[in-house]
């Protein structure tokens, strides 16, 4: 494992070298480059080529990802970086010749130019930094959901993947599965259409619903731990283990609640294929369990979306906590309830239900989805979420939540999380970009100012 130098001295280095690389992409392997000036063309390495593949965030989820997309066999790991030692260690037992890194700025120092792309699973709050940087690099990336921690981090993150042109991919597995599929042959073919209303929800219990209290908690930050680095550009409070590991979602200042974690896969295909872009409006119907610094226990969070081309006003209710369920539909056949976690769209003509991540929709009634069963457009097999971006970096095919797919959608999850964490009405001004009636809520699109020493990610795009 690499020594670790200032973090200051690194984040120097590491801005400048950015910047030269932007303008000098030899340093970048010849096949990135062919693959970054268009991801969707046929251009790129010869079919016998692998991307190589750095893995940042070597933990659970992000742990998780690496390693799928190792097992496609269309990469090389050549490094990796966490910035616990221990899941380091753990991750390198499976990747012995792939160089350790607990610092990623580090990483790009050292063995920037043996990697062409990089996974990134780790808490909310650090994605933006380095995504940007990688992209700076001209890395393609696979960032895991949501996108980013604010609304305009993802803002910046959308305009860099335009100025460095690579193939970039939210980790909404699902948006490569059957639900991403059917959504798109069920509009064109005019079967989802006019849908008014949807509810939406997530059920199940979260980290953070035991927890009685709504302060930061203290503890000694383990040998393992590189907490600089951990806390990239958010705001600083020690270390705890009601953050690390696992426990940050929880917290308003590094997380994004259950928004963040199951938005992206319960609402991204009615986003993107009913063309939602931003509400005008967002509501908190309800918060149950009200905390300074943590999420609510439960909320209903209401967004208006004004009439969009052939797609009327549309109003999305979003349900979470373990007993706030959504209405059950009075069309719905017996014994068949609304999933804890999952979706009803209600439609001039037709309504429809389903679950989440790559799970279909069906017809309700039954009597509705029995006429139309044999009028319904087929659907066909496509590669895997991994397997899209890694192609996409090769340039053979153009990832389904690219940054201009999936960075609306999560700004859309950003300020529901404003609405979870101060309550009332947020009017949001669609030319403007802006919040218009709560100077704080405002603010918090932007987000407090990153710590000294990591602002240079925020002039990147």
């Amino acid at each position: 494992m690499e020594k670790k130098t200032s973090s200051n001295s690194i984040a120097r280095r590491t801005f400048l070298k950015g910047t030269v690389a932007a303008a000098a992409v030899s340093i970048v392997p010849s096949h990135v480059v062919a693959a970054s000036k268009n991801s969707a063309s046929k251009k790129g390495p010869a079919p016998s080529d692998k991307i190589n593949l750095a893995i940042v965030g070597c933990a659970n989820q992000g742990g998780g990802i690496g390693k799928s997309h190792a097992r496609t066999g269309l990469c090389n790991v050549t490094a990796l970086c966490d910035v616990d030692s221990r899941y380091l260690d753990k991750m390198g037992k499976s990747f012995p010749k792939a160089a350790k890194f607990q610092d990623f700025r580090q990483m790009f120092d050292k063995v920037g130019k043996t990697f062409d792309a990089l996974t990134i699973g780790v808490p909310d709050h650090a994605h933006f930094p380095i995504s940007m940087l990688a992209m700076s690099q001209g890395k393609h990336i696979y960032v895991e959901k949501p996108l980013a921690h604010t609304f305009q981090e993802c803002e910046l993150m959308m305009a860099a993947q335009k100025k460095y042109n690579v193939a970039t991919q939210m980790g909404n597995q699902g948006h490569s599965g059957t639900n991403q599929m059917q959504f798109e042959s069920w509009t064109k073919a005019g079967i989802i259409k006019d849908i008014t209303k949807v509810d939406a929800c997530m059920n199940s219990g979260r980290r953070w619903h035991p927890w009685k209290f709504d302060e930061w908690q203290k503890g000694d930050t383990p040998k393992e731990v590189d907490w600089d680095t951990w806390l990239g550009t958010a705001p600083e409070h020690p270390y705890s283990g009601k953050l690390h590991p696992g426990n940050w979602r929880g917290w308003f200042e590094y997380g994004d609640g259950a928004f963040g974690d199951w938005g992206p896969h319960i609402l991204d295909t009615i986003h993107r294929y009913l063309e939602c872009g931003l509400p005008t409006k967002t509501t908190a119907v309800k918060l149950e369990g009200r905390r300074k610094l943590i999420f609510p226990m439960a909320s209903t969070i209401r967004f208006d979306f004004p009439a969009r081309g052939k797609h009327p006003a549309l109003e999305i209710n979003w349900y979470d906590g373990t007993k706030n369920r959504p209405q059950r539909p009075k069309d719905l056949e017996e014994g068949r309830n609304v999933p804890r976690c999952g979706k009803v769209l209600y439609g001039k003509e037709l309504n429809f239900i389903g679950g989440t991540h790559g799970s279909p929709v069906t017809i309700f009634p039954e009597v509705k989805r029995k006429e139309l069963a044999n009028k319904l457009p087929k659907t066909g097999r496509q590669s895997n979420h991994h397997q899209n971006f890694l192609l996409s970096a090769m340039g053979k095919e153009k990832c389904r939540s690219s940054f201009d797919v999936s960075g609306v959608l999560t700004q859309v999850f950003c300020i529901g999380c404003i609405a979870q964490r101060l309550g009332g009405e947020l009017d949001f001004d669609l030319k403007t970009r802006q919040i218009t009636n709560n100077k704080v809520a405002n603010q918090l699109l932007k987000g407090p100012p990153p710590r000294k020493g990591w602002e240079q990610y925020y002039k990147m795009a």
